[in-house]
């Protein structure tokens, strides 16, 4: 067992400082948020769709359109995730040490206070994807009309 107090799991969280480059890095995370599920697959479908003058294009296109859509959106999301961590040491949410995961803990354990350690990331993830799923369904059932013929 640790001597340390900054190891011990029983201490206090170390409080939340509001900054005003947390809000910035925030409205950054939600700007690559957009960028991710929005601009990559529309810039590659762009990029693809420019490679070929026929109706019939190999698969070269495709793949290229599936590998730099992949590849663009694991940068961004590094990108993302290293904007997140900075806003958790802005904001004094980082934490110095390791956790363990939760399926590694003893179910008859001593249960503890969680502690909230991801930091803003997921809910601005999950509120973009939710309003992309919206706005998809929206464009879908309203706009997009029907491909079938007659």
């Amino acid at each position: 067992m640790s001597t340390h107090a900054h190891d011990d799991p029983q201490a206090p969280p170390a409080p939340v400082r509001r900054h005003p480059a947390g809000v910035l890095l925030v409205a950054a995370m939600a700007v690559g948020s957009v960028v991710m599920w929005l601009v990559v697959p529309v810039a590659w479908l762009w990029l693809g769709s420019h490679m070929t003058s026929s109706t019939q294009p190999s698969i070269g296109p495709y793949l290229l359109v599936l590998a730099g859509t992949v590849v663009s959106m694991v940068a961004i999301g590094k990108g993302l995730g290293a904007l997140n961590r900075l806003h958790m040491r802005v904001t004094g949410r980082l934490r110095d040490r390791r956790a363990q995961a939760a399926w590694m803990k003893s179910m008859r354990g001593e249960r503890r206070g969680v502690h909230d350690d991801r930091g803003v990331l997921d809910g601005v993830m999950l509120t973009s994807v939710g309003i992309a799923l919206v706005l998809f369904g929206i464009w879908f059932f309203a706009f997009a009309g029907s491909s079938l013929p007659g």
